[in-house]
């Protein structure tokens, strides 16, 4: 069917409103301007996925067609300087029509479009084109970098089209392209690998660090990229702090003007926690769309939310009791707490959100914030959690939304009986039905599964875990994947500017970008994976240090 005024009105409804989309994007922050093609290529990925997945949109043609080209200028990619019969817009759709059926020579082009009148006139031609036009306007007319877009567009078309079950010309390929990769040829060895990590590098970069925004205005000495610059080199170097990482980014920087670490500070903690939270998830929303025009990244469905600590608070927190709260183990210290929503599994483990803990917040508040931008980001089938979860209202809403999950429950009296029982019987296993009191006389169905670690230091109940699911225990396997979340916090830590200031917005945003530069580093490595060897592998090949390394050289670039 074709498109109508109220289809088209409903997707571009839907991409106006998602929360941490900014569209167009070359007109929307300060690294893209109309010219920019990464920003293109931004807005294309955006909105073809959410066009396809319009019931009445079953035509990659009639997309093409539709392609949102307005404002977007192409004189920067001509190179013809006189008259010219066809526009630039034209031309542009007409390629990537070409692109998306394979076709090698422009002939194929000219023969189809003779036999659709209807579709040239959507394209814009009075008259179809001959081949010797079509192929001085690819070869003579489009740059380099103009035609490589038109390859790209093309590719995420077919994806998005076919991962939303559209009918596609032939089968895309799901491996990334580079700039200077043209030998499909390259051994695993370390220096291949750090150039092509490089190559990724400088291309996410560009697409996730315009996310983040000063909001500062036009005409600052200090260019907005340098704070991002700075902030990925207090990152490089383990618990280094703003003014002793200012000092030494002055040195090592190539830019002519960089932050003071006291002005770097002021300008975070002009944000507000929600800020923070939007920036973020715009750019985990952009890195996210890189990724997932990999077949590796299909693997995605599972994920876990938990929270962590910061270091643990010995200073005076008059007047920030709900902020710096207690510690999950209930001791007589006090810490700041981050939740995060963390892609598990056999997916590249990106961290998709994170938000404060504070004072008097319920898990199941929480829960529902992080449930609720992953879903907006990437398909959900299972959330693992720890025990601090184990909460009859986190599993009802849990299973409301169609999920299943996996949640270790805390052993209360009948517990420990039930393991008591097992362990007389010397049974390795037990699975029961159990209803949990939602209150007002309603209840929630779970299932408990009993299970004995093994080579445990105990030598009673003690011997056995109790888990609940929703789906039986073939998905108790997969709350193995939790310990991902542990070692990425670590790394996360790893990531984070020192500092001793109580502003709880500095914190969560030094917490936060950390999450962001560990996400680059797994996606990244994710990237240089598919593109050397075809496969992904969970053990990285790519070290966090070269990541941060290249980022630190690339943030500024744009």
């Amino acid at each position: 069917m074709p498109p109508t005024r109220d289809s088209r009105r409903a997707v571009y409804r839907r991409v106006a409103q998602r929360p941490h989309i900014d569209w167009p994007a070359y007109d929307s922050t300060p690294l893209y301007d109309r010219t920019s093609l990464a920003g293109l290529e931004s807005d294309i990925r955006t909105v073809s996925e959410m066009w396809f997945d319009h019931e009445s949109h079953d035509s990659v043609e009639e997309f093409v067609c539709a392609l949102p080209l307005a404002y977007f200028r192409f004189s920067a990619h001509d190179w013809y300087e006189g008259s010219t019969r066809y526009q630039m817009a034209t031309l542009f759709r007409v390629f990537v029509l070409k692109e998306l059926y394979g076709w090698e020579h422009e002939t194929a082009l000219v023969g189809y479009l003779g036999n659709r009148p209807d579709l040239c006139e959507q394209l814009g031609f009075e008259t179809v084109p001959d081949q010797s036009t079509l192929w001085r306007s690819w070869h003579e007319r489009f740059t380099t970098d103009l035609r490589e877009t038109v390859e790209t567009a093309a590719r995420t078309i077919l994806i998005k089209a076919q991962n939303a079950g559209v009918g596609v010309p032939r089968e895309p390929t799901r491996k990334l392209r580079y700039h200077g990769n043209e030998s499909g040829e390259s051994g695993l060895d370390d220096q291949t690998t750090l150039e092509q990590a490089e190559k990724v590098t400088d291309h996410v970069s560009r697409i996730v660090f315009p996310a983040f925004s000063l909001d500062r205005g036009d005409g600052c000495e200090i260019h907005e990229n340098a704070y991002w610059d700075l902030q990925t080199y207090l990152g490089l170097r383990e618990r280094l702090a703003a003014n002793e990482g200012a000092r030494s980014f002055t040195y090592e920087s190539t830019r002519e003007r960089t932050p003071l670490g006291h002005a770097h500070r002021e300008q975070i903690r002009d944000f507000s926690i929600e800020q923070v939270r939007a920036m973020y998830q715009q750019a985990i929303t952009r890195l996210l769309n890189e990724v997932s025009e990999t077949e590796q990244f299909f693997r995605a469905g599972i994920v876990a939310i938990d929270i962590t600590e910061d270091d643990p608070f010995t200073g005076d927190r008059t007047g920030r009791e709900d902020e710096i709260i207690g510690t999950k183990e209930k001791s007589d210290e006090y810490a700041y707490q981050w939740a995060t929503v963390q892609l598990v599994g056999n997916a590249v483990p990106v961290v998709l959100d994170a938000r404060p803990v504070r004072k008097g917040e319920s898990r199941l508040e929480i829960a529902k914030d992080l449930l609720d931008s992953a879903e907006e980001m990437v398909h959900v089938d299972n959330v693992l959690m720890d025990r601090e979860f184990d909460s009859q209202h986190v599993l009802e809403m849990l299973s409301q939304r169609g999920l299943s999950y996996v949640v270790p429950k805390r052993m209360q009296t009948s517990e420990k009986a039930q393991a008591k029982r097992l362990l007389q019987r010397d049974q390795d296993r037990y699975e029961t039905d159990r209803k949990l009191h939602l209150g007002k006389n309603e209840w929630h169905e779970t299932t408990l599964i009993y299970r004995r670690k093994e080579d445990s230091e105990h030598d009673d109940h003690r011997q056995y875990s109790v888990f609940m699911t929703n789906r039986g225990s073939g998905h108790l396997t997969e709350y193995g994947y939790r310990w991902e979340i542990e070692s990425g916090y670590r790394s996360i830590k790893r990531f984070m500017a020192a500092t001793t200031s109580k502003n709880f917005g500095l914190r969560f945003f030094y917490f936060a970008f950390a999450c962001l530069l560990y996400s680059i580093w797994r996606a990244v490595d994710l990237l240089v994976q598919v593109e050397l060897t075809g496969e992904y592998e969970h053990s990285p090949i790519v070290t966090a240090d070269n990541t941060l390394t290249l980022l630190k050289k690339e943030t500024g670039i744009g």
